[in-house]
C-alpha cells in the first residue's frame, strides 16, 4: 500500500519540480517588478556609496524601476547588512557590502545572521587599493629599510588604522605577521583623525585607501612605500606593489559586492550580476570610479562566491596570528 501510495506521489513531485524550474527562468525575465533598495551600510561620501549610486542610476535607466540607495550605518556594516538578510528573498532588496563583511565573524561573536549561510552573492562591484604610507621624516625611504628598521628596533613602531576590524587593520597584522616586526595597532576613528598623528611622527605607519592618501602622496606630505594590490595603480604609478618592493605574496585591498537574501531565485541573481558587470563597463561609470580610487571588478555570482570564502581563510589566519578574538 505504502509503494503504490510513493508511486502515486512520484509524478506529482516531478511535475512541481519541473513548474518550479519553469517558474524561475520567466521571474528573471519580468525582473525587476517594483522599485528596488540597494541597502549601503556606511555612510554616504565613502567608495560603496559611490559604486551603489552609480549603479543605481543605471539599473534605473535600463529596468525602468526606481533604484532607491538606503544608507543604514553602524556596527562596521553589520545592521544594513542584517535588514537585507531578514528582507524578502526577491532580488528587489540587495546589499553593497565592504569588505569587512567578511571580517566581521572574527571581530563580533554573536553575528544576526551567517555570513555565508544568510546570503546570496550576487557580484564584485570594486576593489580599492591600499597604500603602505609613513611621514616624509620617517628613516625608511622604502619598504625593505622599512622591515630592516623595524626587526631592528623591536616594539618601537606603531600603525594606525580607519578602525577595528577593517582591510587597513587587518592589513597591518598580515604585514606583522609576514615579516615579523612586532608592531603596536592605533585605532581610529576614521582615516582623517589618524593623518595628523601619522605626519607629527605619532604614529609610524598606516595602511590607507588610495582615495584618502593620493593628494598628500602627490603633495609631498606623505610617502608611500608600496600599494597592496598585484598590480601598480594608475593614480600612484611610481609606486610600486609590495612584491616588487620586497614582499612578495602580500596582496589586499578594500572592495565591495552585493548580496541578496539566501534564497534569491538564481536566475534573478545571475540577472543583476550580469546587468551590474554591464554598467561596470561603461566609460562614463568607470572613470567615475577611477576618478576616485576605486577599480571596478564585475563577474559572476560564482566567482564573488569563491572570492568572499577566500577572502575569509586569509583574514582568519591573520586573526589567529595576531591572537584575535570575538567580542
Amino acid at each position: 500500500m505504502i509503494q503504490r501510495r510513493t508511486l502515486a506521489i512520484a509524478p506529482l513531485l516531478c511535475a512541481a519540480i519541473a513548474t518550479l524550474a519553469a517558474i524561475a527562468p520567466a521571474q528573471a525575465q519580468t525582473f525587476p517588478t517594483k522599485p528596488m533598495t540597494i541597502v549601503v551600510p556606511a555612510s554616504p561620501g565613502g567608495a560603496i556609496d559611490l559604486a551603489a549610486r552609480l549603479i543605481g542610476q543605471k539599473m534605473s535607466e535600463s529596468w525602468g524601476q526606481p533604484v532607491v540607495i538606503d544608507n543604514r550605518t553602524g556596527a562596521t556594516g553589520i545592521i544594513g547588512t542584517d535588514f537585507v538578510a531578514k528582507s524578502p528573498p526577491d532580488g528587489h532588496t540587495l546589499a553593497l557590502v565592504a569588505s569587512s563583511h567578511a571580517i566581521n565573524p572574527l571581530m563580533v561573536k554573536k553575528l544576526p545572521f551567517d555570513t555565508l549561510k544568510s546570503f546570496e552573492p550576487v557580484v564584485q562591484t570594486h576593489a580599492v587599493p591600499l597604500v603602505l604610507v609613513v611621514a616624509p621624516s620617517f628613516p625608511a625611504k622604502n619598504l625593505k629599510e622599512l622591515i630592516a628598521y623595524g626587526k631592528a628596533h623591536p616594539g618601537q613602531l606603531s600603525f594606525a588604522s580607519s578602525g577595528s576590524g577593517g582591510a587597513p587593520h587587518f592589513s597591518g597584522e598580515l604585514f606583522k605577521s609576514m615579516t615579523g616586526i612586532d608592531m603596536v595597532h592605533v585605532p581610529y576613528k576614521g582615516s582623517t583623525l589618524a593623518h595628523p598623528d601619522l605626519l607629527s611622527g605619532r604614529v609610524s605607519l598606516m595602511f590607507d585607501t588610495l582615495a584618502a592618501v593620493s593628494t598628500q602622496v602627490k603633495a609631498g606630505k606623505l610617502r608611500a612605500l608600496a600599494v597592496t594590490t598585484s598590480k601598480r595603480v594608475a593614480m600612484l604609478p611610481d609606486v610600486p606593489t609590495m612584491a616588487e618592493a620586497g614582499l612578495p605574496g602580500y596582496e589586499t585591498s578594500t572592495w565591495g559586492g552585493l548580496l541578496a537574501p539566501a534564497g534569491t531565485p538564481k536566475p534573478v541573481v545571475a540577472k543583476i550580476a550580469a546587468e551590474t558587470t554591464r554598467i561596470l563597463a561603461l566609460p562614463d561609470v568607470k572613470q567615475r570610479l577611477m576618478d576616485a580610487g576605486v577599480e571596478p571588478v564585475g563577474g559572476t555570482p560564482e566567482q564573488f562566491s569563491a572570492f568572499i570564502a577566500q577572502e575569509m581563510g586569509k583574514w582568519a589566519k591573520v586573526a589567529k596570528d595576531a591572537g584575535i578574538q570575538p567580542e
